[in-house]
């Protein structure tokens, strides 16, 4: 395996999250569920709910596990549900966040699932966005950063459960 190279610092990680935390509370009503994708967006959910409360809102959290990409650097293109929200959430506004979207069938059956239980209004947030790998039409309302064909490691990201400690996001050569 090659090196790593750094796309994003910690510090641009933070001032990112942030302006999405500003941009979140303009649109969704200060009380609303976040679900988030595990385990992917652990650490962007940890500092997503501090800058939120920073900026005025009071979010639940719940957490949902989903894989399609086991300990490969390919999705596998089907999505699992490995571990479901413990809330009911019926006519409750919710933000559903992950650390990456790519193919987009993960954040779109997450999506699904969640109105199968007939949520309220539903909001999409991501750290970051590979619009190019996309094979799924999914819109994704609130985007840290856009990324091309890299493979992104850090800051909860991982390949093979490795590098999610990183406080920065790479990309690996």
């Amino acid at each position: 395996m090659g090196g790593m190279r750094v796309i994003f610092s910690a510090a641009e990680i933070a001032a990112r999250v942030d302006a999405l935390a500003a941009e979140i509370v303009r649109t969704i009503p200060a009380e609303f569920v976040i679900v988030a994708l595990l385990k992917g967006a652990a650490v962007f959910v940890a500092d997503l709910v501090r800058a939120l409360d920073r900026a005025g809102a009071r979010p639940e959290i719940e957490f949902m596990q989903l894989s399609s990409y086991g300990l490969a650097k390919e999705s596998s293109g089907v999505v699992q549900l490995l571990g479901d929200i413990s809330a009911g959430l019926a006519g409750r506004p919710v933000l559903l966040v992950d650390d990456i979207v790519d193919t987009g069938r993960t954040i779109a059956y997450a999506a699904a699932q969640l109105r199968q239980r007939g949520i309220g209004d539903l909001w999409t947030c991501a750290l970051l966005d590979k619009l190019q790998r996309r094979e799924i039409e999914v819109a994704i309302d609130f985007v840290g950063f856009s990324i091309g064909d890299v493979f992104a490691v850090g800051y909860g990201t991982d390949y093979a459960e490795k590098y999610r400690y990183l406080p920065y996001i790479g990309a690996m050569e």
